[in-house]
Order: structure tokens, then C-alpha cells, then sequence
């Protein structure tokens, strides 16, 4: 076979690595998307609550009162569910966590953050618009539903502190519930409205619309191997089902899977997974919801989508690859049957995936240290399905020699020695 070339290959084609090929693309570079799959937004894109979450200022980070930290370690919190033998190999990447959720880190991690999540949905709403595809993004906000007062006295905290940072919000009773969602039932405290997040009723249909309209651009897509991989002089060489394709710049963008590439190559980045869980509900008679809700205390979260309703778990910490165990599909289904009128499972059977997290909740985006023309653009962690724009355009701007947007320093792959 003959070899092709290019300007930059973008390994994955999910959320992440099609954000970043549309911006280099955009910047006058031939760019080459290359994943497993013959299609984009086949994982991790795949299976979320569609949420593009503009408003999600702080990240995810370790809890600091012991009690809770009990409560997740005994298994009694359906927001997090791990097998007791797994955890030696778990625990190691937990403790790292752990330390970076301090207070002072986990400021410094949400203020690194704060410039990608407040352009994030700017970014989407521009390639929603240039893909002539506004029927996938809904400006519909989401609704975070409490059902004890002390629960919903921590988030009118939390509320009341992201209102410091521009963050609209509105906490509301039982009442205001039943007028924004009709068809909810249950006994709340209250809930937290937040009127700025879009919603998508097709996270892997937005991603493949995107990667269509990269391909409009003259952007070409393959079947490859990322783990062929390979440095040949001062360019890099992966093997595909068209033949090789040799490039100066490559992006490693494979969410998860990014391990297969910088691992060989002798990067000891401590990427560690967080794997969820979705199955789809028909919703009974005419019950319609009219945005995405998180019923905080029971670890769950619904999400209107085309097929269904989605049904969203927590956090299983697992590894990557192991056999499927959804537990708290299980778990989630009654209870979600008495928050909303749901009927039928359309899905065979749970749909599972996992997302890609780093101990300081940030995820490693720009050049790697030691291999020229290597980038990394990967460990997103909750936020991969927000944020793969953004850091697309973020790194294009890093590779191309613009001034970045954003400070890029939090994001290096050297903060991890």
C-alpha cells in the first residue's frame, strides 16, 4: 500500500480528538482522524447525560468529610461502586486524588478550569451552527433535585459560591419543581436550577455530525491501529486499513485508551478510569421531560434523548476492559420508575463506558516533553463531552503559534514529573 501523509493525525475520534482536528483544520492544516472505530463518538462521547455543562465550575474532586469518605468506602453511596478486591489497584491513584482535592488544589484546579468551561458552549453553538445542526443542541438547562434539607443546604452552598464566579443559578422548593417538570413524583427538599447548560438528545450523533462536517472540509477519517504508532526521523508513522500514514504532528486523543500510546513511550502520566453506565426507558403515555435531571441524593440522572429516556449512573471504579457489571443500572431503574412515569427498557442491555480521569481534574492538553511533534489532548474526565471544543481550539492555538486563550501551564504533562 502506498503511504499517505498529512500535516497533523488526530488518534481518536471522539468528542476531544474531533474538536481538535475541526480547529487545526480550521487553521489551514491537512489533518487525518484516525480511530478503531469506522465511525466517530463510538465510546465515551457515546454514553453521557448530553449535557453540555457550561455552568460546572468546580471539578469533580475527592470528599474531605470522613463520614462521606466512610459512606463510599462501605458501598452504601449509589454514586460510587467498586469491587473490595479491585481496590489495591485503585487505592494508589485514589490517595494522589485525594491530595489534590485539598481545598487550595481544588481552587486551583477550578480556576484553571474556569475560562474552558465559560466558552465551552460558545464553541459548541459555533460548530452546531457551521454543521447546520440546531435540532442537537437545547437550551434547556438542568435541574438538580434534593430530597433531604441537609443535602440541599450543602448545594445552596455550593450554588450560592458559583454565583461568585458567574455562574447563573436559582434554588427552588417542591412547588417549583412540579411547575418546571410536571411529570416528576417524589418527596424534595428542593432543587438547584441552572438555566445556562444546553442539553443533546444524541451525544454520539452530535460527534459523528461534527465529524461529517470535518469531512465537508476535506478532512479525511480512517480505521487504524493507535498502537502502531511510531517515530521515523522527525515524523510520526501509524498503520491504518488505507495503508500508513506518516505525519510531522500527532494528537493523542484517545480519551481512556491514551495509555496504549504514552505508556510505550515512556510517559508516567497517572490517567486512571472512572466507568458509568446508561440503558434507554420509553416514557409512559404522554409524560415528557423537559430537560435533564440529577436526583442528587440516589446517584442517578435522567436525560430526555431521542430514543428514550436515558437512564445515567455514577462512578464504578473499575478497570478499563473488565467484564461489565452494571450494578447500579440495577439500583437506579426502580428508583428512577418512582421520580418519573417510565415504561419499557428499549436497550437490550446496559450500555457501558468509561471516562478518562487524571488525579487533579484537569485534563493533560500540549506538547509532549520529550518527543517532538507529539501532542496530547486527553483525561477530561467528567467533562470530555463539554469541554472537547474548547480544548480542541485551545491546542490548535498552541500548535499553530496564536497566543492561547486560556493560561496553558495547569494542563502540562510535566506537572506530572
Amino acid at each position: 500500500m502506498t503511504e499517505l501523509k498529512a500535516d497533523i493525525v488526530v488518534l481518536g475520534a471522539g468528542m476531544v480528538g474531533v474538536g481538535a482536528a475541526l480547529h487545526l483544520q480550521k487553521r489551514g492544516r491537512d489533518v487525518v482522524l484516525i480511530d478503531r472505530h469506522d465511525l466517530a463518538g463510538e465510546e465515551t462521547s457515546f454514553g453521557n447525560a448530553g449535557i453540555i455543562e457550561c455552568a460546572s465550575v468546580f471539578p469533580y474532586m475527592f470528599p474531605r468529610d470522613f463520614s462521606e469518605i466512610l459512606s463510599y468506602a462501605l458501598n452504601r453511596k449509589p454514586h460510587v461502586r467498586y469491587r473490595f478486591v479491585d481496590l489495591p489497584d485503585f487505592l494508589p491513584w485514589l490517595v494522589r486524588h485525594y491530595l489534590a482535592s485539598s481545598p487550595k488544589r481544588a481552587l486551583n484546579s477550578a480556576h484553571a478550569e474556569l475560562p474552558l468551561i465559560r466558552q465551552s458552549l460558545l464553541e459548541h453553538e459555533a460548530l452546531v451552527a457551521e454543521a447546520g445542526i440546531p435540532d442537537l443542541l437545547r437550551k434547556t438547562g438542568w435541574l438538580k433535585v434534593y430530597r433531604s434539607e441537609s443535602s440541599l443546604g450543602k448545594a445552596a452552598r455550593e450554588a450560592e459560591r458559583a454565583r461568585e464566579y458567574g455562574v447563573e443559578n436559582e434554588v427552588i422548593d417542591a412547588r417549583e419543581i412540579t411547575a418546571r417538570e410536571p411529570h416528576l413524583t417524589g418527596e424534595f427538599a428542593g432543587a438547584v436550577y441552572l438555566p445556562s447548560p444546553a442539553s443533546v438528545p444524541d451525544p454520539g450523533g452530535l460527534a459523528k455530525a461534527y465529524a461529517a462536517l470535518f469531512g465537508r472540509r476535506g478532512g479525511r477519517f480512517y480505521v487504524g491501529d493507535a498502537r502502531t504508532l511510531e517515530q521515523i526521523g522527525r515524523s510520526w508513522r501509524v498503520a491504518t486499513l488505507e495503508g500508513s500514514i506518516s505525519a510531522r504532528d500527532v494528537v493523542v486523543a484517545m480519551g481512556p485508551w491514551s495509555e496504549q500510546v504514552f505508556a510505550p513511550l515512556g510517559y508516567a502520566i497517572p490517567l486512571q478510569v472512572k466507568r458509568g453506565y446508561h440503558v434507554h426507558v420509553a416514557p409512559c403515555g404522554n409524560a415528557v421531560m423537559n430537560g435533564p435531571v440529577l436526583d442528587a441524593d440516589l446517584g442517578y440522572c435522567l436525560a430526555p434523548m431521542n430514543r428514550g429516556i436515558r437512564v445515567t449512573t455514577g462512578v464504578e471504579f473499575a478497570h478499563r476492559d473488565a467484564p461489565p457489571s452494571p450494578v447500579q443500572v440495577d439500583l437506579a431503574l426502580p428508583r428512577a420508575r418512582k421520580l418519573f412515569p417510565l415504561g419499557k427498557v428499549i436497550d437490550a442491555r446496559p450500555w457501558k463506558g468509561a471516562r478518562p480521569c487524571l488525579p487533579d481534574m484537569l485534563p493533560v492538553i500540549g506538547r509532549a516533553p520529550r518527543h517532538p511533534g507529539l501532542w496530547f489532548d486527553f483525561g477530561h474526565q467528567h467533562h470530555g463531552f463539554t469541554l472537547g471544543p474548547v480544548t480542541g481550539r485551545l491546542l490548535a492555538e498552541m500548535m499553530t503559534g496564536e497566543t492561547p486563550f486560556a493560561d496553558t501551564r495547569p494542563f502540562a504533562a510535566e506537572r506530572f514529573g
